[in-house]
């Protein structure tokens, strides 16, 4: 364009000359015309800056006017991580002659929107919204929508809370030995999984497991903030060859996890019927279903794809589902083994990294599922399981600058944590205080787990002469 019109008020005016010294300041080389701009209105001069350091305060904040700031760059790579080193991702721009180099680049710059030789397009069909401190959302598109869409079940549904005095009730036993045989006669305390590797606890505490009868079925680690930012470092670093991957190849792994968790379904339903009381066919029916949930999402692994657009121009908008990063999640108490899978597998499926808090009254079971994990080909690092109190660990997680989400499904006190805890680092969170049947499929999978678990990016392509 070659029409400029005023700034949108004396504060942001300020706010722009405020920059250009400070940018001045630390020794970039400004350029400004020689005209002068209008003495009536907020005006600013259209202004260029080169010799501009990665680091620079111009380089890394939104400014909000009419200053471009000017990096030179040798390689596409190096493009890239000049883009994305900035707190902010709310829309880019890719210039180039060769279109193969602009698809490659733009799904790798962390912005809500790409446009490929063009700026400024919009249209209510495809989404618009940022990444990081821009915010997250979207305005328009089927992504839009959502944000205003609730489940049909969950107004009808009760607070979480009642679960636990419902297994408490139906759970006396007239002896207080498990119904099935089959657990290990040695006592053992799992150790939390970081990292894929069993690690003891920082501060070597554990926590003691009562069954249903109040006799101990186990002891777990007592996780703390340490470990948390353990889990999380080893996330980011599987992260990076994780969120790359095919989906054939996390539907693979799925699959495999599905298959070694059928070899050990007695185990499994041993081991949650010895905690929760619910009774041998209960139990099995709960494995059963976490085997076919984590079947279910493999499936959707290479399935869960993006969408053309057909926007008012010469060419087309591709909105691309993206993995969010490293999720944080609080596992649901009811159903320790499903819920846990059902939050994991989602998140997993398209390309995220996890660190997950089990169920804290019930956790032997996934304590027991990192062995299947182990044995299943899950790179180091993707699923990372911290055992403890679910309160204080989810505030660690909705506090740390790392976790790009959180994932929380517990009482409405939780709730308020998370997102007031989360609020400072503008984290995305998906928060559930509703109590949930885990063994339904309308209410525990599908694509509202999917669409929490991605986020979607708008490439806009014109193409013609």
């Amino acid at each position: 364009a070659v029409d400029m019109g005023a700034i949108v008020a004396p504060v942001q005016l300020k706010r722009i000359r405020q920059l250009v010294d400070q940018g001045i300041a630390e020794g970039a080389k400004m350029w400004q015309p020689s005209w002068a701009c209008p003495t009536e209105g907020y005006f600013y001069p259209p202004t260029l800056f080169t010799d501009v350091e990665p680091a620079s305060t111009i380089a890394q904040v939104e400014i909000f006017g009419p200053v471009l700031v000017e990096m030179t760059f040798r390689t596409p790579e190096e493009s890239v991580a000049l883009a994305n080193n900035t707190p902010y991702g709310l829309a880019a721009s890719v210039w180039t002659e060769n279109i193969n180099l602009a698809l490659d680049i733009a799904p790798k710059i962390k912005a809500g929107v790409v446009w490929i030789n063009s700026t400024n397009m919009f249209d209510a069909s495809a989404g618009f919204g940022g990444y990081r401190e821009s915010g997250f959302g979207r305005e328009g598109g089927r992504e839009g929508m959502w944000e205003y869409l609730k489940a049909e079940w969950e107004p009808h549904a009760p607070a979480t809370g009642s679960v636990r005095k419902r297994a408490a009730a139906g759970a006396k036993r007239a002896d207080g030995r498990p119904k099935h045989g089959v657990l290990p006669a040695i006592d053992r305390t799992p150790k939390l999984f970081i990292g894929g590797k069993q690690v003891r606890p920082d501060a070597a505490y554990t926590r003691r497991i009562a069954g249903a009868n109040g006799r101990v079925v186990g002891e777990v680690g007592e996780g703390n903030r340490k470990d948390i930012r353990n889990a999380v470092e080893a996330a980011h670093k599987a992260w990076t060859g994780w969120g790359k991957a095919t989906g054939h190849l996390r539907a693979q792994i799925l699959y495999y996890i599905a298959e070694n968790l059928a070899a050990r379904a007695d185990e499994f339903a041993a081991r949650i019927d010895a905690m929760t009381g619910v009774g041998k066919r209960s139990a099995g029916r709960e494995v059963e279903a976490s085997i076919s949930r984590l079947f279910t999402y493999a499936a959707w692994a290479d399935k869960y794809d993006g969408a053309v657009h057909n926007v008012p121009i010469r060419g087309v908008a591709l909105a691309m589902n993206e993995p969010i990063g490293v999720i944080g999640m609080a596992c649901p108490e009811a159903n320790p083994l499903l819920g846990f899978v059902s939050l994991v597998a989602p998140a997993v499926a398209t390309g995220n990294a996890v660190v997950a808090i089990p169920s804290e009254r019930f956790p032997l079971s996934a304590t027991d599922f990192y062995s299947v994990l182990e044995t299943s080909d899950v790179p180091a690092g993707v699923v990372n399981i911290v055992t403890g109190g679910t309160m204080a660990l989810a505030k660690v997680l909705a506090e740390h600058d790392d976790v790009e989400a959180v994932w929380f499904f517990g009482a409405r006190d939780g709730v308020r944590m998370v997102e007031h805890a989360s609020a400072s680092n503008m984290k995305r969170t998906w928060c559930s205080w509703h109590e949930r049947d885990w063994t339904d499929p309308r209410q525990g999978e599908g694509r509202e787990f999917l669409r929490a678990a991605t986020q979607v990016k708008n490439i806009w392509i014109p193409y013609g002469e």
